[in-house]
């Protein structure tokens, strides 16, 4: 499994790759194996400002549907455009094309709380 350290992590399974004072947000490479495979990303928050820990929206696959939590504080910016008609990018990079919201970054502190590589590798037994 792949855990790129230049993401931050969530407890949640959700990752952060800070750009400025933006954040990109998905799910890890653990959280979309752990799914199987993804046929819908629902995201009904856009424009939104959204507290973390909060729902953001949810992601289908074939046998579950799972909330998306927020790991920081911000706006939802944008929703990627592409999961749309292709959900399963989050399968196949979760990391890359299968981002799942871009955020405005609210308060730095959070970031600090989040994962590093190494620690969320441990969280998941890895």
């Amino acid at each position: 499994m792949n855990f790129p350290e230049n993401l931050k992590y969530s407890s949640d399974h959700e990752w952060v790759k800070v750009d400025g004072n933006e954040a990109y947000i998905g799910i890890s490479d653990f959280a979309q194996s752990e799914l199987g495979e993804i046929v819908f990303v629902d995201i009904t928050t856009e424009g939104e400002e959204v507290d973390k820990g909060a729902v953001f929206g949810s992601i289908e696959a074939v046998k579950t549907v799972s909330d998306l939590l927020m790991p920081i504080t911000g706006e939802v910016l944008e929703v990627n455009p592409k999961l749309d008609d292709e959900p399963e990018l989050v399968n196949k990079d979760p990391y890359g094309e299968g981002w799942i919201v871009k955020v405005s970054i609210e308060s730095e502190d959070e970031l600090d709380e989040l994962l590093t590589s190494e620690a969320y590798k441990a969280l998941i037994g890895q």
